[in-house]
Protein backbone atom coordinates (compact mmCIF):
# COMPACT_ATOMS: atom_id res chain seq x y z
CA UNK A 1 0.00 0.00 0.00
CA UNK A 2 1.51 3.11 -0.91
CA UNK A 3 0.38 6.48 0.50
CA UNK A 4 0.87 9.73 -0.83
CA UNK A 5 1.33 12.36 1.59
CA UNK A 6 1.37 15.07 -1.26
CA UNK A 7 -2.70 14.61 -0.83
CA UNK A 8 -5.39 15.05 2.12
CA UNK A 9 -5.69 16.63 5.59
CA UNK A 10 -2.28 17.56 6.49
CA UNK A 11 -1.98 16.46 10.46
CA UNK A 12 -4.65 13.21 9.34
CA UNK A 13 -2.13 12.23 7.13
CA UNK A 14 0.70 12.59 9.19
CA UNK A 15 -0.49 10.89 12.21
CA UNK A 16 -1.76 7.71 9.97
CA UNK A 17 1.47 7.50 8.31
CA UNK A 18 3.25 7.36 12.16
CA UNK A 19 0.77 5.45 14.04
CA UNK A 20 2.28 2.36 12.69
CA UNK A 21 5.90 3.24 13.09
CA UNK A 22 6.03 3.96 16.61
CA UNK A 23 4.27 0.44 17.08
CA UNK A 24 6.69 -1.00 14.90
CA UNK A 25 9.69 0.54 16.95
CA UNK A 26 8.11 0.05 20.36
CA UNK A 27 8.33 -3.92 19.00
CA UNK A 28 12.10 -2.99 17.60
CA UNK A 29 13.05 -1.67 20.81
CA UNK A 30 11.32 -5.02 22.53
CA UNK A 31 14.54 -6.61 21.44
CA UNK A 32 17.01 -5.26 23.79
CA UNK A 33 14.76 -4.91 26.59
CA UNK A 34 13.65 -8.64 26.73
CA UNK A 35 16.84 -9.27 26.92
CA UNK A 36 17.50 -6.03 29.79
CA UNK A 37 14.25 -7.58 31.68
CA UNK A 38 14.76 -10.96 31.91
CA UNK A 39 18.84 -10.63 32.42
CA UNK A 40 18.54 -7.67 35.17
CA UNK A 41 15.41 -9.96 36.95
CA UNK A 42 17.31 -13.61 36.91
CA UNK A 43 21.22 -12.91 36.67
CA UNK A 44 21.99 -10.01 38.41
CA UNK A 45 23.50 -6.87 38.08
CA UNK A 46 26.56 -7.57 36.50
CA UNK A 47 24.92 -9.46 33.81
CA UNK A 48 22.41 -6.44 33.53
CA UNK A 49 25.43 -4.08 32.76
CA UNK A 50 27.35 -6.07 30.46
CA UNK A 51 23.79 -6.26 28.22
CA UNK A 52 23.23 -2.63 28.68
CA UNK A 53 26.64 -1.34 27.60
CA UNK A 54 26.34 -3.85 25.09
CA UNK A 55 23.02 -2.09 23.71
CA UNK A 56 24.88 1.07 23.83
CA UNK A 57 27.53 -0.09 21.41
CA UNK A 58 25.12 -2.11 19.32
CA UNK A 59 22.96 1.37 19.03
CA UNK A 60 25.97 2.92 17.63
CA UNK A 61 26.99 0.22 15.06
CA UNK A 62 22.96 0.11 13.87
CA UNK A 63 22.89 3.93 13.82
CA UNK A 64 25.39 3.93 10.98
CA UNK A 65 22.99 1.77 8.86
CA UNK A 66 19.86 3.90 10.02
CA UNK A 67 21.44 6.96 8.89
CA UNK A 68 22.38 5.25 5.40
CA UNK A 69 19.44 3.89 4.96
CA UNK A 70 17.16 7.22 6.26
CA UNK A 71 19.36 9.17 3.63
CA UNK A 72 18.36 7.17 0.65
CA UNK A 73 14.88 6.89 2.36
CA UNK A 74 15.08 10.56 1.63
CA UNK A 75 15.97 10.90 -1.80
CA UNK A 76 13.47 7.89 -2.63
CA UNK A 77 10.94 10.32 -0.95
CA UNK A 78 11.14 12.57 -3.20
CA UNK A 79 11.14 10.96 -6.24
CA UNK A 80 8.20 9.48 -4.87
CA UNK A 81 6.81 12.87 -5.36
CA UNK A 82 8.15 14.04 -8.17
CA UNK A 83 6.77 10.91 -9.68
CA UNK A 84 9.91 9.74 -11.37
CA UNK A 85 9.95 6.35 -11.41
CA UNK A 86 13.29 5.97 -13.27
CA UNK A 87 15.17 8.19 -11.03
CA UNK A 88 13.26 6.05 -7.77
CA UNK A 89 14.60 2.88 -9.53
CA UNK A 90 18.23 4.07 -10.46
CA UNK A 91 18.57 5.05 -6.64
CA UNK A 92 17.31 1.90 -4.89
CA UNK A 93 19.66 -0.13 -6.60
CA UNK A 94 22.49 2.08 -6.18
CA UNK A 95 21.88 2.63 -2.60
CA UNK A 96 21.50 -1.16 -2.31
CA UNK A 97 24.80 -1.50 -3.55
CA UNK A 98 26.68 1.45 -1.19
CA UNK A 99 25.03 0.07 1.73
CA UNK A 100 25.27 -3.26 1.43
CA UNK A 101 29.40 -2.98 1.11
CA UNK A 102 29.62 -0.82 3.79
CA UNK A 103 27.89 -3.10 6.13
CA UNK A 104 30.25 -6.10 5.48
CA UNK A 105 32.89 -3.95 6.01
CA UNK A 106 31.56 -2.17 9.01
CA UNK A 107 30.54 -6.22 10.31
CA UNK A 108 34.18 -6.86 9.67
CA UNK A 109 35.81 -4.17 12.00
CA UNK A 110 33.14 -5.14 15.13
CA UNK A 111 34.63 -8.32 14.94
CA UNK A 112 38.40 -6.86 14.33
CA UNK A 113 38.18 -3.92 17.50
CA UNK A 114 36.21 -6.25 19.52
CA UNK A 115 39.16 -6.46 22.51
CA UNK A 116 40.00 -2.75 22.06
CA UNK A 117 36.35 -2.15 22.92
CA UNK A 118 36.93 -2.68 26.79
CA UNK A 119 39.29 -0.32 27.07
CA UNK A 120 37.75 2.39 25.15
CA UNK A 121 33.89 2.02 27.37
CA UNK A 122 36.13 1.43 30.64
CA UNK A 123 34.55 -1.91 31.08
CA UNK A 124 34.92 -3.10 34.58
CA UNK A 125 36.87 -7.05 34.69
CA UNK A 126 33.58 -8.33 36.41
CA UNK A 127 31.69 -7.56 33.29
CA UNK A 128 33.71 -8.21 30.10
CA UNK A 129 33.63 -11.86 30.29
CA UNK A 130 29.94 -11.69 29.91
CA UNK A 131 29.82 -8.53 27.76
CA UNK A 132 32.47 -10.54 25.35
CA UNK A 133 30.25 -13.23 24.77
CA UNK A 134 27.70 -11.30 24.46
CA UNK A 135 28.91 -9.10 21.71
CA UNK A 136 30.89 -11.65 19.59
CA UNK A 137 26.95 -13.29 19.15
CA UNK A 138 25.40 -10.33 18.68
CA UNK A 139 27.81 -8.79 16.14
CA UNK A 140 26.33 -12.07 13.93
CA UNK A 141 23.33 -9.59 13.26
CA UNK A 142 24.56 -6.94 11.83
CA UNK A 143 23.43 -8.02 8.27
CA UNK A 144 19.82 -8.68 9.25
CA UNK A 145 19.68 -5.63 10.91
CA UNK A 146 21.07 -3.72 7.07
CA UNK A 147 18.13 -6.09 5.60
CA UNK A 148 15.38 -5.10 7.82
CA UNK A 149 16.40 -1.19 8.02
CA UNK A 150 16.98 -0.89 4.02
CA UNK A 151 13.65 -2.77 2.82
CA UNK A 152 11.48 -0.78 5.68
CA UNK A 153 12.86 2.84 4.45
CA UNK A 154 11.80 1.85 1.14
CA UNK A 155 8.48 1.11 2.02
CA UNK A 156 7.93 3.94 3.87
CA UNK A 157 9.51 6.40 1.35
CA UNK A 158 6.86 5.53 -1.09
CA UNK A 159 3.92 5.27 2.47
CA UNK A 160 3.93 2.24 3.35
CA UNK A 161 4.64 1.92 7.35
CA UNK A 162 2.04 -0.81 7.36
CA UNK A 163 4.10 -3.75 6.50
CA UNK A 164 7.37 -3.39 8.39
CA UNK A 165 5.13 -3.14 12.00
CA UNK A 166 3.30 -6.36 10.67
CA UNK A 167 7.42 -8.59 10.05
CA UNK A 168 8.43 -6.46 13.51
CA UNK A 169 5.66 -8.22 15.50
CA UNK A 170 6.56 -11.48 14.66
CA UNK A 171 9.91 -11.54 15.29
CA UNK A 172 9.64 -9.48 18.47
CA UNK A 173 6.94 -11.99 19.54
CA UNK A 174 9.62 -14.45 18.63
CA UNK A 175 12.32 -12.98 20.54
CA UNK A 176 10.48 -12.30 24.16
CA UNK A 177 9.73 -16.79 23.75
CA UNK A 178 13.30 -17.44 22.67
CA UNK A 179 14.43 -14.94 25.24
CA UNK A 180 12.77 -17.19 27.91
CA UNK A 181 13.57 -20.07 26.63
CA UNK A 182 17.33 -19.85 26.04
CA UNK A 183 17.77 -18.21 29.27
CA UNK A 184 15.38 -19.71 32.04
CA UNK A 185 14.75 -23.04 30.22
CA UNK A 186 18.55 -24.09 28.45
CA UNK A 187 20.39 -21.84 31.24
CA UNK A 188 22.73 -20.31 28.39
CA UNK A 189 23.29 -16.84 30.56
CA UNK A 190 24.14 -13.64 28.14
CA UNK A 191 24.86 -15.84 25.29
CA UNK A 192 21.54 -17.44 24.98
CA UNK A 193 20.14 -13.52 25.24
CA UNK A 194 21.73 -12.59 22.18
CA UNK A 195 21.25 -16.13 20.76
CA UNK A 196 17.31 -15.31 20.88
CA UNK A 197 17.74 -11.70 19.32
CA UNK A 198 19.72 -12.42 16.59
CA UNK A 199 17.58 -15.39 15.48
CA UNK A 200 14.26 -12.83 15.63
CA UNK A 201 16.27 -9.93 13.79
CA UNK A 202 17.06 -12.60 10.75
CA UNK A 203 13.16 -13.36 10.99
CA UNK A 204 12.05 -9.88 10.79
CA UNK A 205 15.23 -9.02 7.54
CA UNK A 206 14.67 -11.94 5.53
CA UNK A 207 10.91 -11.92 5.93
CA UNK A 208 10.83 -8.02 4.53
CA UNK A 209 13.42 -8.98 1.79
CA UNK A 210 11.39 -11.66 0.42
CA UNK A 211 7.74 -9.58 0.46
CA UNK A 212 9.23 -6.46 -0.69
CA UNK A 213 11.23 -8.21 -3.78
CA UNK A 214 7.92 -9.79 -4.42
CA UNK A 215 5.27 -6.85 -4.44
CA UNK A 216 7.68 -4.64 -5.83
CA UNK A 217 9.74 -5.47 -9.11
CA UNK A 218 11.41 -2.29 -9.60
CA UNK A 219 13.60 -3.90 -6.49
CA UNK A 220 14.50 -6.99 -8.25
CA UNK A 221 18.54 -6.60 -9.94
CA UNK A 222 18.59 -6.63 -14.12
CA UNK A 223 21.30 -7.73 -16.36
CA UNK A 224 22.06 -4.51 -18.47
CA UNK A 225 21.25 -2.11 -15.43
CA UNK A 226 23.45 0.78 -15.61
CA UNK A 227 23.53 3.14 -12.47
CA UNK A 228 24.91 7.26 -13.61
CA UNK A 229 27.38 8.90 -11.75
CA UNK A 230 25.12 11.33 -10.72
CA UNK A 231 22.76 9.24 -8.66
CA UNK A 232 25.40 7.55 -6.84
CA UNK A 233 26.99 10.64 -5.69
CA UNK A 234 23.04 11.95 -4.72
CA UNK A 235 22.51 9.19 -2.85
CA UNK A 236 25.61 8.45 -1.45
CA UNK A 237 25.48 13.06 -0.42
CA UNK A 238 22.33 12.57 1.42
CA UNK A 239 23.02 8.79 3.32
CA UNK A 240 26.62 9.58 3.92
CA UNK A 241 25.31 12.80 5.43
CA UNK A 242 22.55 11.18 7.30
CA UNK A 243 25.15 8.26 8.35
CA UNK A 244 27.22 10.43 10.00
CA UNK A 245 24.80 12.76 11.64
CA UNK A 246 23.40 9.20 13.14
CA UNK A 247 26.75 7.74 14.23
CA UNK A 248 28.22 10.60 15.54
CA UNK A 249 24.87 11.47 17.98
CA UNK A 250 25.26 8.10 19.00
CA UNK A 251 29.58 7.85 19.21
CA UNK A 252 28.72 10.79 21.66
CA UNK A 253 26.31 8.67 23.98
CA UNK A 254 29.09 5.69 23.78
CA UNK A 255 31.65 7.60 24.97
CA UNK A 256 29.51 9.05 27.52
CA UNK A 257 28.77 5.25 28.52
CA UNK A 258 32.46 4.83 28.26
CA UNK A 259 32.50 7.63 31.54
CA UNK A 260 29.27 6.54 32.90
CA UNK A 261 31.31 2.81 33.12
CA UNK A 262 34.15 4.41 35.00
CA UNK A 263 32.00 4.78 38.28
CA UNK A 264 31.02 1.85 38.80
CA UNK A 265 29.39 -1.09 38.25
CA UNK A 266 25.74 -0.21 39.87
CA UNK A 267 25.72 3.43 37.70
CA UNK A 268 26.66 0.96 34.79
CA UNK A 269 23.40 -1.07 35.72
CA UNK A 270 21.06 1.76 36.98
CA UNK A 271 22.06 3.48 33.44
CA UNK A 272 21.15 0.58 31.96
CA UNK A 273 17.64 0.62 32.81
CA UNK A 274 17.39 4.36 32.76
CA UNK A 275 18.45 3.98 29.03
CA UNK A 276 15.82 1.40 28.24
CA UNK A 277 12.85 3.68 29.84
CA UNK A 278 14.17 6.78 27.93
CA UNK A 279 14.42 5.01 24.62
CA UNK A 280 10.61 4.34 25.06
CA UNK A 281 9.70 7.27 26.30
CA UNK A 282 11.04 9.90 23.31
CA UNK A 283 10.96 7.26 20.96
CA UNK A 284 7.30 7.68 19.76
CA UNK A 285 8.32 11.73 18.91
CA UNK A 286 11.81 10.60 16.67
CA UNK A 287 8.95 8.23 14.86
CA UNK A 288 6.88 11.12 14.29
CA UNK A 289 9.92 12.98 13.45
CA UNK A 290 10.89 10.38 10.66
CA UNK A 291 7.60 10.31 9.49
CA UNK A 292 7.16 14.19 9.36
CA UNK A 293 10.11 14.01 7.15
CA UNK A 294 8.59 12.02 4.62
CA UNK A 295 5.87 14.12 4.45
CA UNK A 296 8.10 16.85 3.55
CA UNK A 297 9.96 15.68 1.16
CA UNK A 298 7.14 13.79 -0.66
CA UNK A 299 5.68 17.50 -0.98
CA UNK A 300 9.30 19.01 -1.05
CA UNK A 301 9.47 16.80 -4.17
CA UNK A 302 6.23 18.09 -5.52
CA UNK A 303 7.05 21.79 -4.95
CA UNK A 304 4.09 22.37 -2.34
CA UNK A 305 5.55 25.27 -0.12
CA UNK A 306 2.34 25.75 1.48
CA UNK A 307 1.68 22.47 2.60
CA UNK A 308 5.03 22.01 4.01
CA UNK A 309 4.85 25.11 6.27
CA UNK A 310 1.38 23.81 7.46
CA UNK A 311 2.93 20.63 8.33
CA UNK A 312 5.52 22.00 10.11
CA UNK A 313 3.12 24.06 12.09
CA UNK A 314 0.93 20.72 13.04
CA UNK A 315 3.91 19.11 13.51
CA UNK A 316 5.22 21.54 16.27
CA UNK A 317 1.97 21.32 18.24
CA UNK A 318 1.55 17.51 18.22
CA UNK A 319 5.28 16.88 19.45
CA UNK A 320 4.95 19.78 22.21
CA UNK A 321 2.19 18.29 23.79
CA UNK A 322 3.21 14.36 23.73
CA UNK A 323 6.84 15.85 24.84
CA UNK A 324 5.28 17.40 27.85
CA UNK A 325 2.70 15.03 28.86
CA UNK A 326 5.66 12.11 28.71
CA UNK A 327 7.90 14.19 30.42
CA UNK A 328 5.19 13.96 33.13
CA UNK A 329 4.68 10.73 33.16
CA UNK A 330 8.28 9.63 33.38
CA UNK A 331 9.24 12.18 36.47
CA UNK A 332 6.12 11.01 38.62
CA UNK A 333 6.71 7.13 37.77
CA UNK A 334 10.32 6.81 38.03
CA UNK A 335 10.99 4.13 40.81
CA UNK A 336 7.89 2.13 39.49
CA UNK A 337 9.78 1.74 35.96
CA UNK A 338 13.24 1.27 37.20
CA UNK A 339 11.51 -1.69 39.43
CA UNK A 340 10.47 -3.40 36.17
CA UNK A 341 14.10 -3.99 35.40
CA UNK A 342 15.66 -3.75 38.40
CA UNK A 343 14.78 -6.05 41.73
CA UNK A 344 13.52 -3.75 44.82
CA UNK A 345 16.57 -4.91 47.03
CA UNK A 346 19.28 -3.05 44.81
CA UNK A 347 18.54 0.73 46.41
CA UNK A 348 21.43 2.03 45.02
CA UNK A 349 20.95 1.22 41.52
CA UNK A 350 17.45 2.35 42.11
CA UNK A 351 18.81 5.87 43.35
CA UNK A 352 21.39 6.53 40.54
CA UNK A 353 18.60 5.16 38.01
CA UNK A 354 15.62 7.92 39.68
CA UNK A 355 18.30 11.00 40.06
CA UNK A 356 18.79 10.25 36.00
CA UNK A 357 15.20 9.84 35.02
CA UNK A 358 13.84 12.68 36.96
CA UNK A 359 16.68 15.11 35.41
CA UNK A 360 16.63 14.11 31.59
CA UNK A 361 13.13 13.36 31.54
CA UNK A 362 12.14 16.46 32.23
CA UNK A 363 13.21 17.60 29.13
CA UNK A 364 11.76 15.58 26.57
CA UNK A 365 10.52 18.78 24.87
CA UNK A 366 13.98 19.23 23.67
CA UNK A 367 15.02 15.95 21.66
CA UNK A 368 11.40 15.89 20.54
CA UNK A 369 12.39 19.45 18.88
CA UNK A 370 15.43 18.28 17.71
CA UNK A 371 14.21 15.03 16.29
CA UNK A 372 11.56 17.31 13.98
CA UNK A 373 14.76 19.70 13.04
CA UNK A 374 17.14 16.59 11.82
CA UNK A 375 13.85 15.17 9.54
CA UNK A 376 12.91 18.90 8.31
CA UNK A 377 16.62 19.52 6.74
CA UNK A 378 17.12 15.64 5.63
CA UNK A 379 13.95 16.09 3.70
CA UNK A 380 14.80 19.68 2.46
CA UNK A 381 17.74 18.44 0.94
CA UNK A 382 19.94 20.12 3.62
CA UNK A 383 21.55 17.22 5.23
CA UNK A 384 24.88 18.87 6.30
CA UNK A 385 22.46 21.23 9.02
CA UNK A 386 21.03 18.15 10.31
CA UNK A 387 24.92 16.81 11.19
CA UNK A 388 25.80 20.56 12.27
CA UNK A 389 23.09 20.08 15.40
CA UNK A 390 23.66 17.08 16.09
CA UNK A 391 27.80 18.31 16.41
CA UNK A 392 26.02 20.79 18.51
CA UNK A 393 23.84 18.77 20.75
CA UNK A 394 26.55 15.90 21.32
CA UNK A 395 29.05 18.01 21.83
CA UNK A 396 28.07 19.82 24.06
CA UNK A 397 26.79 16.79 26.07
CA UNK A 398 30.25 14.85 25.96
CA UNK A 399 32.09 18.32 27.14
CA UNK A 400 30.04 19.12 29.77
CA UNK A 401 29.53 15.41 31.06
CA UNK A 402 33.42 15.17 31.71
CA UNK A 403 33.65 18.91 32.83
CA UNK A 404 30.68 18.52 35.33
CA UNK A 405 30.60 14.86 36.47
CA UNK A 406 34.74 16.11 37.36
CA UNK A 407 33.85 18.57 40.27
CA UNK A 408 32.64 16.10 43.22
CA UNK A 409 29.87 17.87 44.49
CA UNK A 410 28.32 17.38 41.47
CA UNK A 411 29.75 14.14 40.15
CA UNK A 412 27.71 11.29 38.42
CA UNK A 413 24.57 13.96 38.12
CA UNK A 414 27.18 16.32 36.03
CA UNK A 415 26.35 13.54 33.28
CA UNK A 416 22.70 13.54 33.50
CA UNK A 417 22.43 17.66 33.34
CA UNK A 418 24.66 18.05 30.52
CA UNK A 419 21.77 15.83 27.90
CA UNK A 420 19.34 18.79 28.16
CA UNK A 421 21.60 21.68 27.61
CA UNK A 422 23.01 20.19 24.89
CA UNK A 423 19.51 19.41 23.05
CA UNK A 424 18.13 23.24 23.74
CA UNK A 425 20.99 24.54 22.16
CA UNK A 426 20.88 22.70 19.25
CA UNK A 427 17.16 23.50 18.91
CA UNK A 428 18.08 27.31 19.19
CA UNK A 429 20.65 26.98 16.99
CA UNK A 430 18.41 24.93 14.30
CA UNK A 431 15.03 27.33 14.90
CA UNK A 432 17.52 30.17 14.33
CA UNK A 433 19.19 28.69 10.90
CA UNK A 434 14.98 27.62 9.48
CA UNK A 435 14.38 31.53 10.72
CA UNK A 436 17.35 32.93 8.21
CA UNK A 437 16.81 31.21 5.06
CA UNK A 438 13.36 32.22 4.30
CA UNK A 439 10.34 30.86 3.45
CA UNK A 440 11.10 31.37 -0.42
CA UNK A 441 13.97 29.36 0.01
CA UNK A 442 12.91 25.84 1.08
CA UNK A 443 11.82 24.06 -2.13
CA UNK A 444 14.32 26.10 -4.99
Amino acid sequence: MHRDLTKGPVMGSMLRFTIPMILGDLLQQCYNVADTLIVGRYLGKNALAAVGSSFTLMTFLTSILLGLCMGSGAVFSIRFGQRDEKGLREGIRASFALIAVLTLVLNALAFACLDYIRIFLRVPDEVWGMMRDYLIVIFCGIAATFLYNYFSSFLRAVGNSVVPLFFLAVSSALNIVLDLWFVLGLERGVTGAAEATVIAQYVSGLSITVYSLAKHPELRPQRNFRVRWTCVREIAGFSILTCVQQSVMNLGILMVQGLVNSFGTAVMAAFAAAVKIDSFAYMPVQDFGNAFSTFIAQNFGAKKEERIEAGIRAAVKTAGIFSVCISAGVVIFAKPLLLIFIRPDETEILTVGVSYLRTEGAFYCGIGCLFLLYGLYRAIDRPGMSLVLTVISLGTRVLLAYVLSAVPQIGVTGIWWSVPIGWFLADVTGILYYMRIGKGNKTS
